[in-house]
């Protein structure tokens, strides 16, 4: 069940990572921390993070919200798994990094919660559907 939940979740959160990234934050993050990014984005890393945080999204949320049978487990405790990664994130740099915004580390772990509780609903649903 493990690779079958993370082969849903996945498409789930590139897309909407893409689409914030890529689309909605793409000004946010430029104008906020614009001399820090690199011209080229590591894909090796980006895939290996992806990689990992479906990894503790199915362990630790979505498969004991469809074990539950509960949605209300998939997004209440997904959004406390990505606001727990991203804060981890962003904190550090808050800490260690000189000139780091807070509006970034505000708003970044804002993200973290709603992408994570909006993939692992998604894949709940999805698993429900066609798994369960």
């Amino acid at each position: 069940m493990f690779l079958k939940l993370s082969l849903l979740a996945l498409p789930v959160l590139v897309i909407l990572d893409l689409l914030w990234l890529g689309l909605i934050a793409k000004n946010f993050y430029s104008a906020q921390i614009g001399g820090l990014l690199k011209p080229d984005v590591n894909w090796m890393a980006v895939i290996v993070f992806y990689l990992i945080f479906i990894t503790g999204l199915v362990v630790f949320v979505i498969s004991p919200a469809v074990e539950k049978g509960s949605w209300t487990h998939a997004l209440m405790f997904g959004a406390l798994f990505g606001l727990v990664c991203y804060a981890t994130y962003d904190l550090t740099n808050l800490a260690v990094a000189k000139d780091w915004p807070i509006l970034v580390t505000i708003v970044d772990m804002a993200w973290g919660a709603v992408i994570a509780s909006l993939v692992s609903l998604s894949t709940y649903f999805l698993a429900m559907k066609f798994f369960v």
